[in-house]
């Protein structure tokens, strides 16, 4: 089994926004590609900061969708599957990932990311058939709040360890 998380490097970072807004800080920890062997996984890429803004009067806060992450993943002997869970002890706001543009396996519905949920199927049926060695598929994050779930400047930022699991199905 394998196990990328997204880990927190700026506890204590506050953000600056409008008092209404809200902002989730998620960092990556980052995995050399050079040692990534067949039956691994890995995100290439680095940082992620999405910031929710506040919306018009009478609306909700506008939700924040990235689509830089990537995840890459190897392989396997046998068909396998990547998984997903968060750990976010002090979540306030919504999180949710969806894996785009997958073409080694069946992507699952979005999966919202909630604090100490047990790992989900993200992507199942990934093939082991020769013919491939590795895939590269695109992590969608939307960032959410509404007004009454309150706003960074008085619960703080949520941070997140994402963690992504790629294993024998």
């Amino acid at each position: 089994m394998d196990t990328i998380k997204r880990v927190d490097g700026n506890r204590g970072r506050r953000g600056l926004e409008l008092i209404l807004s809200a902002v989730l800080t998620m960092l990556v920890f980052l995995v050399s590609e050079a040692t990534a062997q067949n039956g691994t996984i890995t995100i290439p890429n680095g940082n992620i900061t999405m910031n929710i803004t506040t919306g018009a009067a009478g609306s909700q806060p506008v939700a924040d969708i990235d689509v830089t992450g990537t995840l890459r993943y190897w392989r396997k002997a046998a068909i396998a599957k990547v998984t997903v869970g968060t750990s976010c002890p002090t979540q306030a706001f919504t999180l949710k990932v969806l894996a785009t543009g997958v073409v080694r396996g069946v992507a699952a519905p979005q999966v919202t990311l909630t604090d100490g949920m047990l790992a989900v199927d993200f992507i199942t049926s990934i093939p082991s058939a020769a013919g491939w060695t590795s895939a590269t598929i695109t992590l969608q994050y939307t960032a959410s709040a509404t007004f009454a779930q309150g706003n960074s400047a008085e619960l703080g930022n949520d941070v997140h360890t994402i963690t992504y699991t790629l294993q024998v199905q």
